[in-house]
């Protein structure tokens, strides 16, 4: 299938025809058109999306189960999370990278990262 912003998109205001740009919002990479002349700002709608669905899972806080298995503790990450990172991601790693930040905060992350 073809993507919209493999063509050439004039501006509707300007009629010119508009540049192909990256935007950078929260760490995402967006792909944006952007006239040169009015500086109006046309978004790539499935890097929208991806964009909006992660904001709906930045807002939530989601309270999980601390466990105990032999002499370690185990934490469950939430399907809904596991789910946006593989479809985020082109090679999905069951490793995660684990720090301490500072007394009481945890810092869990992925490996390899599509986001800035």
């Amino acid at each position: 299938m073809k993507d919209i912003f493999d063509q050439v998109v004039l501006c509707s205001n300007c009629n010119i025809q508009t540049n192909k740009n990256i935007a950078v919002k929260d760490g995402f990479k967006l792909r944006i058109l952007e006239c040169p002349k009015c500086g109006e700002i046309i978004y790539h709608p499935g890097d929208l999306k991806e964009f909006e669905e992660f904001n709906k899972l930045r807002t939530r806080n989601f309270n999980v189960k601390l466990r105990m298995v032999g002499n370690s503790f185990c934490v469950s990450i939430p399907k809904e999370l596991v789910d946006f990172h593989r479809e985020f991601e082109q090679e999905f790693n069951d490793l995660v990278k684990m720090s301490l930040e500072g007394p009481g905060k945890i810092i869990i992350s992925f490996r390899g990262r599509k986001y800035l």
